[in-house]
């Protein structure tokens, strides 16, 4: 591999791992765990686990047990809404951070091309 492919790749790398460190989750976990606080054992257990995931900015983990709980047919229709608006809270946060990885990574490869000397 080339002396460049590997700068490139190692910046690369920097950025992705940065622009997940100190990330603010700003999904609101609140509604969820309000409208499941009385829900039977089982839902209740997966909406905690949702929460949980989201805490800890596990978004695909998050987004499973929300759609697998969401297709269960004894909600109601507090619970069904609070779904729903933490899942699009969720796909703004995945949205929100692959535009800011794009535009960082864009920035680092136009600084490397301006750092290398020309032949």
């Amino acid at each position: 591999m080339k002396p460049i492919s590997w700068i490139l790749t190692a910046m690369a790398a920097t950025v992705l791992l940065s622009s997940g460190c100190g990330s603010k989750n700003s999904v609101d976990t609140a509604p969820i765990e309000k409208s499941f606080a009385s829900a039977e054992p089982a839902s209740k257990s997966a909406a905690d686990k949702a929460v949980s995931a989201i805490k800890s900015a596990d978004y695909s983990g998050a987004m499973s047990q929300l759609k697998s709980l969401a297709s269960q047919a004894k909600l109601t229709p507090e619970q069904q809404q609070a779904i729903k608006d933490t899942l699009s809270q969720i796909q703004k946060q995945i949205t929100d951070a692959a535009a800011k990885i794009g535009s960082e990574g864009q920035k680092a490869a136009s600084d490397l091309q301006k750092s290398v000397p020309k032949p």
